[in-house]
């Protein structure tokens, strides 16, 4: 027999325990240990649920035996006796998860009324209609929750009967309604499952529990775990209290309240009850619930009990509390109290209240606030009482909300966008071809890609909403059409995109702005005092540095220099250096690109002056600024069945020989990176001629300029970090000697391949800091591709467990991550004191920073807007690695 103790009596525990008894279970003890008012009760732990769970569906050994023992216990305490002739004991069973789950899980009251009990019950009430009303909710709810009886066949059969009798309210039935109704749901009951309902309540006390057990399992449950980020193996620990009837007259009450407006924070009375009801009564909406503040008048000894025990139990608990309670003939209980789920807003408000009521501390207040919450007032979002229903849904790649007229390829976009005409690029994927595009768009939406495509990924970088990967959504470019089911939308249609959540609606919806105020402020300048992490940004324009530093940025992590080349008048220029037959025609057209890089240097250095700025130099494969094959394949093929000029088609065909010559299968893993820059040394002394002559500029005009950080891509040996370290610093060295100025510059590198994080001490000896690409390493550490795998595999992997979660969007600890520990313990092996970044994408993702600052990690580097995340999520972490 296990050691394992199963069951505890309410007394035994307290707020501690929550990981045994459940949040709900734990807040009981501790309120009866307060001395306030709950019913008495046990807990069946939630180590008994997991231990059920493992062996598919048995009970560990003496659990029931446990039970049972309790049960005497309780009887004894309460006087009663659990299907008693005389004074019957009535139970609730109750879900207690130890991290709460409002509505997710089941519960089954009144218990222990029967046939024998029903008639006493009443009697003892003085009130044979609050029996026979808690008899038809048994048999309602033990019949749903714990039988399978279709929920809808009692509704049925409850409206027909209030049809019958002319009344809308089920408090309008008679006793010999309900004592009718019992009759009738016991034949629904019967003819659906074959059998008579269990009456022995024992039997129904045991299969209630076994169904709480169950209901953690249910799809709604873990549905809710996965988009909270719980644990599926915690289980739910099952609370066994004696029933307080709030059904039972008019000096008898049910309800729900908060210590403080959940969706504003104010602090405020805030709750509703309803007179002569049970619980679900409120939730379920079957009646409208009256506003707190009218139970005053209706039963002001138990209000004004509540309003001391609401202000004692936020005292205590030191938070917004959501609380349930009965008033059973005037006697106030309490059922349960639990931290309460509000809104972003909300949160930030009652978090900074409380430091100012002296009840928190800010290192406390800012572990009362989730860093999604953050996320979600740093991006405009649909009025949540529109009331419409999207037309289909993608993945949620970037949030907030936009609304613009459809259009279907990027010059359109920004055409229009640049114009002030608001649009939303509808593209299958978007390539970096459609930066202009998405620049000028309030929006993204594609049929294809996943939460780190190209589309989401530089949709957050640029704070727009993304509904990336709509399946269920057919584009015709050249008819300019987007086909939604039997629905045609034409370029120039309204549509709204929730990034937020995936929904597309086929109109205009409002939209509420970002919500970033002085509580915003107040809580993120808080934890800037907690982190030791630094937190820069992925900016390559302007724009974007300057958005980056108003929201806090300490630098720039990643400028990527190939964002620059794509402008529709830029791109020739690049193409013919790609192109070049020769040295000197390589060299012509890397003079035009030097002056264009420069003063993309100088707009980012200026917003950044005084700051860090990492410059990654050009590091895209090399057919993203080349035509695709088969697209110039068919415009050779097309002039010459025309009979077009002759020089065109020699011009084409010439160039189509290029792009041939240049093709590779797998350009992701080709010729990039440092790759290219070994075949072209004077790209990368190109583009340092023009980090260090913007750089100077800067000074000369603003007084000060930004910290130089050149960092070379795609190292896997150290000789090629060496290689070009040599070429950068001859070019620094020859451009401040020609202009007589000094300026501080360092080399390093990014580390995005698993090779450079195995020999990372050999690399770091030619290196000043080094910049985890971990976009880059989990492709290459995992071995796939991102776009492939979110469009394939990997949801099907995070829907069925395989994995956790998606690697892309918070970083795989064991695998990736021991790169990330490999590459940081080489490097410092060699250098003590090497800086060490994050430059991918889960630099701005908490549960990422969290990993990155038990490595000791020196910064991390995100998009803008998730900046104040960042900042967040590294307090956070600090303040967690004490716990």
């Amino acid at each position: 027999m296990s050691d394992t103790k199963y069951l505890y009596d309410m007394s035994e525990g307290d707020a501690t325990m929550r990981t045994v008894l459940g949040g709900k279970g734990a807040n009981l003890a501790e309120m009866k240990r307060l001395g306030i008012p709950v019913p008495d009760g046990f807990t069946v732990s939630t180590a008994a649920c997991v231990a059920t769970m493992e062996a598919h569906g048995e009970w560990p050994e003496g659990l029931w035996d446990d039970v049972q023992t309790a049960l005497a216990r309780l009887e004894e305490r309460t006087g009663r006796t659990l299907g008693g002739a005389e004074k019957p004991l009535l139970l609730s069973v109750r879900s207690g998860a130890v991290f709460s789950m409002p509505g997710m899980m089941d519960t089954i009251l009144n218990l222990g009324v029967s046939d024998e009990t029903v008639e006493v019950l009443g009697a003892e009430a003085d009130n044979p209609r609050f029996a026979w009303d808690s008899y038809r909710r048994f048999v309602q709810m033990y019949g749903e929750v714990v039988e399978g009886v279709p929920p809808h066949l009692f509704e049925d059969e409850l409206t027909a009967l209030k049809a019958d009798r002319g009344v809308s309210q089920d408090t309008e039935l008679s006793t010999e309604d309900l004592k009718a109704l019992v009759a009738t749901f016991k034949d629904v009951a019967r003819r659906e499952l074959g059998r008579d309902l269990p009456s022995d309540p024992r039997e129904q006390l045991r299969r209630a529990i076994d169904a709480v057990f169950r209901s953690w399992d249910t799809p709604r449950a873990r549905v809710y775990r996965k988009a909270n980020d719980i644990p599926d193996d915690l289980g739910t620990a099952v609370n066994v209290m004696q029933m307080v009837f709030g059904n039972r007259g008019e000096t008898s009450a049910t309800g729900v309240c908060f210590t403080r407006n959940p969706s504003t924070g104010v602090h405020e009375l805030y709750g509703e009850f309803l007179v002569n009801a049970q619980g679900e009564d409120v939730v379920a909406g079957i009646r409208t619930p009256r506003p707190l503040a009218e139970m005053q008048e209706v039963l002001p000894e138990a209000y004004e009990q509540l309003l001391a025990t609401m202000r004692d139990l936020e005292a205590h608990y030191k938070d917004m509390q959501d609380i349930e309670f009965t008033v059973e003939e005037g006697t106030l209980y309490l059922l349960q109290t639990r931290s309460g789920k509000r809104t972003a807003a909300a949160a930030l408000k009652v978090a900074r209240d409380m430091v100012e009521e002296g009840v928190l501390t800010r290192e406390e207040a800012l572990q009362r606030v989730a860093p999604s919450q953050l996320d979600q007032l740093l991006h405009p979002a649909i009025d949540p009482d529109h009331g419409k229903t999207p037309v289909t849904k993608g993945l949620p790649a970037s949030p907030g909300a936009a609304v613009g007229a459809l259009v279907f390829d990027a010059d359109t976009a920004a055409e229009r966008g640049h114009a002030g005409e608001p649009v939303v690029l509808v593209r299958y994927e978007t390539t970096p071809d459609d930066i202009h595009g998405v620049i000028g768009s309030q929006g993204v939406l594609t049929a294809h890609g996943g939460m780190t495509s190209h589309a989401a990924v530089v949709a957050r970088g640029m704070g727009k909403p993304c509904v990336a990967g709509a399946q269920g959504i057919r584009i015709s470019t050249s008819e300019k059409t987007l086909t939604v089911g039997d629905r045609v939308f034409n370029e120039g249609d309204v549509i709204t995109l929730d990034g937020s959540t995936g929904d597309v609606y086929g109109e205009a919806l409002e939209l509420v702005p970002p919500q970033i105020n002085e509580d915003f402020s107040a809580i993120v300048g808080w934890a800037d005092e907690v982190r030791r992490l630094g937190v820069r940004a992925n900016a390559d324009t302007y724009e974007d540095a300057t958005k980056a530093r108003e929201l806090g940025a300490e630098g720039i992590g990643l400028c990527r220099t190939e964002h620059m080349f794509m402008a529709a008048d830029r791109l020739p220029a690049v193409r013919d250096m790609i192109l070049a037959e020769t040295a000197e025609d390589r060299a012509e057209a890397l003079e035009r690109i030097l002056p264009m890089q420069q003063q993309d240097f100088e707009g980012i250095f200026t917003a950044m002056k005084g700051l860090p700025v990492t410059v990654r130099l050009l590091d895209p494969p090399l057919h993203e600024f080349l035509p695709d094959l088969v697209e110039q394949s068919l415009l050779v093929q097309r002039l010459e069945l025309t009979g077009g000029d002759a020089d065109e088609i020699a011009a084409a065909r010439q160039l189509l020989g290029q792009v041939k010559r240049l093709h590779e299968q797998n350009p992701m893993l080709g010729t990039r990176g440092c790759r290219l820059a070994m075949l072209y040394p004077e790209i990368p002394e190109m583009q340092t001629r023009a980090i260090i002559r913007a750089a100077l500029a800067v000074r000369e005009r603003e007084g000060e300029t930004a910290g130089v950080e050149i960092m070379i891509p795609l190292v896997a040996y150290s000789s090629e970090l060496k290689a070009q370290r040599e070429i950068v610093e001859r070019a620094v060295a020859e451009e401040l000697e020609a202009t007589g100025e000094q300026l501080d510059v360092t080399v390093g590198t990014m580390i995005e391949l698993p090779r450079a994080a195995i020999v990372a001490d050999q690399i770091a000896e030619h290196a000043d800091f080094f910049s985890f690409g971990t976009n880059d390493l989990t492709q290459t550490g995992i071995g796939i591709s991102r776009d492939d795998a979110e469009g394939g595999f990997l949801s099907a992997y995070v829907a069925d467990e395989v994995i956790p979660k998606n690697p892309f969007e918070s970083i795989d600890r064991d695998g990736v991550g021991g790169l990330v520990r490999l590459g940081a313990e080489g490097g410092r092996r060699t250098k003590p004191e090497l800086k060490l970044g994050v430059c991918g994408e889960h630099g701005g993702d908490p549960a990422s920073i969290a990993f990155f600052e038990e490595l000791g990690l020196t910064y991390v580097s995100c998009s803008p807007f998730r900046v104040p995340i960042a900042r967040f999520a590294a307090a956070r972490a600090v303040l967690d690695a004490k716990k």
